[in-house]
């Protein structure tokens, strides 16, 4: 089982029900950048309803009789939703196929297509936006208000979320015992038990912040990141002007993504995050002699145009966009406490 990673606002005024129909949970891929127009990259905008990423992928390499290795995507987007996100197919002279038989099974629309000359890549979209409709909603409708407000203007904790780590954490426990075994897997897990054990460490560092209550302001050591881009730059002391970026929302603090250099910073730069927990000693040693470079992740997500709606039927309809990266889960665990509902694939949601 995955901890219950500390809360930055105290427990959640209400409870409700995640994802009790997919309709419930929609997210749109935000791109951020025109297509070439030419190239050997066929780009194609898709919607899909109760299917994951890789099941689709799959689809797209057999109606292209494309290798999977050759099909670019940004992220891994949720099974038990709508969900609409960009596909790169490298056809390299071949004629495009018919993208609309895509289509034959219900549960696939072709939305648009276009060309580029460089395969998309993993985390190069600007956002996704949510629109998120939570059911059964109870509790103290006045407080869950006001923490609505709050999150809107002081964000939450950027933790990953349960997806990255598999049900019940699944995925992260068949990470460590191949992090003690070694045994040969696919280059797909490889990546997808990396990322995992990097998000723990992770989390496992910002919920020491969390606790300490300074997950939202720098401290002296702290990397600074640039809001919406991958910018980040040392800070030994903290002045004024830092903090009004910092309360504006300009700067976020970073901690990093674990790998070689965590403990050895570029010269005249004092890194506090990068201290690992004692108890992610076994992770950070394999990590960094596993040749992975250091990266940074913010601290804090703040939602960009977070807004919301109580309906009838107790619904409360969020819609908000969130950079690259950040997890809608984290969000809603700082508004509620939710449980997946019932949808007609079973129960619960098989994330991917």
């Amino acid at each position: 089982m995955m901890p219950d990673w500390p809360r930055a606002w105290s427990a959640p005024p209400g409870t409700a029900l995640l994802r009790c129909q997919p309709e419930d949970f929609q997210v749109c891929e935000q791109l951020g950048f025109a297509l070439d127009g030419e190239g050997e990259h066929c780009f194609i905008f898709l919607q899909k309803r109760l299917l994951n990423t890789a099941e689709l992928v799959q689809r797209l390499a057999t109606i292209s009789a494309t290798a999977p290795r050759d099909i670019g995507y940004c992220g891994m987007k949720d099974r038990n939703a709508v969900t609409r996100q960009w596909f790169s197919v490298g056809l390299a002279g071949r004629a495009e196929p018919e993208w609309q038989s895509l289509e034959a099974q219900g549960d696939v629309r072709v939305l648009d297509t276009g060309r580029h000359r460089r395969k998309l890549r993993r985390g190069v979209h600007r956002a996704n936006q949510f629109v998120l409709r939570l059911r059964q909603v109870s509790g103290d409708f006045a407080a869950l208000e006001a923490r609505l407000e709050q999150v809107r203007s002081a964000g939450v904790p950027n933790y990953f979320g349960e997806q990255r780590f598999g049900r019940g954490g699944s995925t992260l426990e068949q990470a460590r015992r191949w992090m003690r075994g070694r045994r040969r897997i696919t280059h797909e897990k490889r990546g997808l038990y990396f990322s995992a054990l990097r998000a723990y460490v992770f989390n496992r560092m910002l919920a020491d912040r969390v606790a300490r209550g300074d997950w939202n302001t720098v401290v002296p050591g702290d990397m600074c990141m640039l809001s919406g881009t991958r910018s980040f730059f040392s800070c030994d002391e903290p002045d004024d002007d830092i903090q009004v970026r910092v309360a504006r929302g300009d700067i976020h603090p970073g901690l990093p993504l674990w790998g070689r250099a965590a403990r050895v910073p570029s010269e005249g730069m004092h890194v506090q995050g990068a201290v690992y927990p004692e108890d992610c000693q076994e992770i950070c040693e394999f990590l960094e002699a596993s040749g992975l470079e250091l990266a940074w992740r913010p601290t804090r997500l703040v939602p960009d145009d977070f807004c919301w709606s109580f309906c009838e039927d107790n619904v409360l309809q969020l819609e908000f966009s969130l950079s690259a990266g950040s997890y809608a889960t984290a969000l809603l665990a700082e508004l509620v406490q939710y449980n997946e509902g019932c949808i007609k694939s079973g129960i619960g949601s098989e994330q991917d």
